[in-house]
């Protein structure tokens, strides 16, 4: 079974920087895709940032040109740098992975394993 921990959330005002962490049981490398999902109080999961075993990355629209998502091979362990925060992105962030199957088009139920998620505010 594989664990994952997330660390890292806070709160920030609109425009500042939080770097999100994942620490994984396992090696990444035998982790097929890992992603960041977010969700808000009384909505569904979205996904935020996936990234491939080969480093292929892929990112919400939301998310992309402020959000990077890279791996730590040596401390098994997945980012997520977010900058240029705005308030509609407080919500509880989640990792997740799977060993195998899809990745950039995986649905929430393909990621077999999750985090607890960590709590970003970004106070409007």
């Amino acid at each position: 079974q594989v664990q994952l921990v997330e660390s890292g959330g806070g709160s920030v005002q609109a425009g500042g920087s939080l770097r999100l962490s994942c620490a994984t049981s396992t090696s990444l490398r035998s982790l097929y895709c890992l992603a960041w999902f977010r969700q808000v109080s009384g909505k569904g999961r979205e996904g935020v940032a996936r990234v491939r075993v080969d480093g292929r990355t892929v990112y919400a629209d939301s998310a992309e040109g402020r959000f990077t998502i890279t791996k730590d091979f040596a401390k098994n362990v997945l980012y997520l740098q977010m900058n240029s925060l705005r308030a509609e992105d407080t919500a509880i962030y989640y990792c997740a992975a799977n060993a195998a199957g899809r990745c950039a088009d995986a649905a929430l139920g393909e990621f077999l394993y999750w985090g607890h998620g960590t709590q970003v505010t970004v106070p409007s």
